[in-house]
């Protein structure tokens, strides 16, 4: 497929290495010669200088032959020009990056009236993520699937977990859970869960379940997590913005410490429901008197990773909440690991996952749609929802027939409003919403998953 990407920030160089990686065919506009030399020499993509929103420019990158556009600038406006000329001069399908909360209740009428494919927004989702988290703090990460009725959710065992020293297939036989374990982070190794794998201290666990089904299992292995009532965010940026808008109606607490006084009148102006403080989140003295050490949760949210991760170490030292972190960058994912920052939000992530869904949906056949994609652990272990169709090869048949590769596994099958969690027996269906967890990167259908 070919796949033209306008804006070389963070967002269009984790997209075209990823486009690239799938096998597309990339080409990356950006005005600035620089951001356009370091992408094209990180990887085997074409580049073209100059304007995006240009005829000329768009024709030069092979506009007329190309299947997907993406504009993802920093401007909105920029974007959603660049997508109406794209449609004019090929008969491409277009994604724009809208991030402006003045726009987020207009997505829908953006979509229709300039036919584009997606309008993307990573400040909402990573806001959605957030909210997810604060809902349930034993989670690290949690990923929706089949609308939300399906959830993967990730966690770090402690040293006195009660699963720590049992095999997966102990911790069935002892709990009763109806989970299914899907992956294990160990140190850099990464791992698609079997039966016989023995937890130790400080795994990261990835498992899928219903919502009531996972909270009944923390429940019954004393990893519930303390009941948040309150949390207090630094920064009071879009992502804040999108944040209040969700919680607005919910009962949890929040008070935000932002250092633009414009910026804290207009969110006090729109959320008096929450305590919007004007200071320097950096501030020590601050953040103690506002309760950072009995704070249910704290959420840095400021505009640099730098400060994001220096007050996130901080307040693991004072407090005893639960830590959110956002990260924009991605080429020091290894070293915030070692971190232990607990949960981490990455916008540019959440973007290139929901583009990458796209952009393999297009290429499937016709045995399965993907729905939703989520890299579990980045670069290693992806989980993609499948709809499945009538002439899909796997259907018919018991799970335990057919031949799967090697490190894949079916992570959840939903069918008629029910979560299935799969065993050997269980068949899967033409119209079933199918889970897939994989080492296999990169699949477009789910057949693919066969040998």
């Amino acid at each position: 497929m070919k796949v033209i990407i306008v804006g070389c920030g963070r967002v269009g160089n984790n997209l075209a290495e990823k486009l690239n990686n799938d096998g597309n065919e990339v080409t990356v506009i950006d005005m600035q010669a620089s951001k356009v030399r370091e992408i094209t020499g990180r990887f085997d993509v074409m580049g073209i200088i100059g304007n995006g929103a240009t005829p000329n420019t768009l024709r030069e990158a092979g506009i007329k032959n190309t299947d997907l556009f993406i504009a993802v600038t920093n401007s909105d406006e920029l974007n959603l020009l660049c997508c109406m000329i794209a449609k004019k001069e090929g008969e491409c399908q277009t994604i724009a990056r809208v991030k402006n909360p003045e726009y987020s209740t207009e997505s829908a009428y953006l979509k229709e009236e300039l036919g584009l494919a997606m309008v993307i927004n990573p400040e909402y989702e990573a806001a959605q993520e957030i909210a997810r988290v604060l809902r349930f703090p034993a989670a690290i990460k949690i990923e929706p699937f089949a609308g939300g009725r399906v959830e993967l959710i990730k966690f770090k065992l402690a040293a006195d977990s009660p699963i720590v020293g049992l095999s997966i297939k102990e911790v069935m036989m002892k709990y009763h859970a109806d989970v299914l374990f899907a992956t294990i982070e160990r140190g850099e190794e990464a791992y698609i869960a079997n039966g016989d794998f023995v937890f130790a201290d400080k795994d990261v666990v990835s498992i899928v379940a219903s919502p009531k089904n996972a909270h009944d299992f923390f429940s019954t292995i004393r990893c519930k997590g303390h009941s948040i009532k309150d949390a207090l965010v630094v920064g009071g940026g879009v992502i804040t913005h999108y944040l209040c808008e969700i919680l607005e109606k919910s009962s949890l607490a929040l008070k935000i410490i932002e250092k633009d006084r414009e910026v804290c009148d207009e969110l006090a102006g729109l959320f008096p429901k929450f305590n919007i403080i004007h200071g320097k989140p950096t501030d020590k003295e601050l953040l103690t008197e506002e309760g950072l050490a009995r704070t249910g949760a704290f959420v840095a949210l400021a505009q640099q990773d730098e400060e994001n991760v220096l007050l996130s170490l901080f307040a693991q030292d004072v407090a005893s909440g639960k830590l959110i972190t956002k990260i924009n960058r991605t080429d020091y994912d290894s070293v915030i690991s070692r971190l232990d920052l607990d949960t981490t939000i990455c916008p540019v992530n959440i973007t290139s996952d929901q583009i990458l869904r796209y952009a393999r949906s297009t290429q499937s056949t016709s045995g399965s749609n993907i729905e939703t994609l989520y890299n579990i652990i980045p670069g290693q272990v992806e989980a993609t929802e499948f709809i499945i169709k009538e002439n899909s090869p796997i259907i018919g048949k018991p799970l335990w027939e057919l031949k799967f590769k090697e490190n894949v596994l079916v992570g959840a099958i939903y069918r008629n409003k029910q979560v299935i969690v799969p065993r050997g027996n269980d068949v899967i269906e033409a119209g079933d919403a199918v889970v897939i967890i994989s080492k296999k990167l990169g699949i477009t259908d789910v057949a693919e998953i066969l040998r």
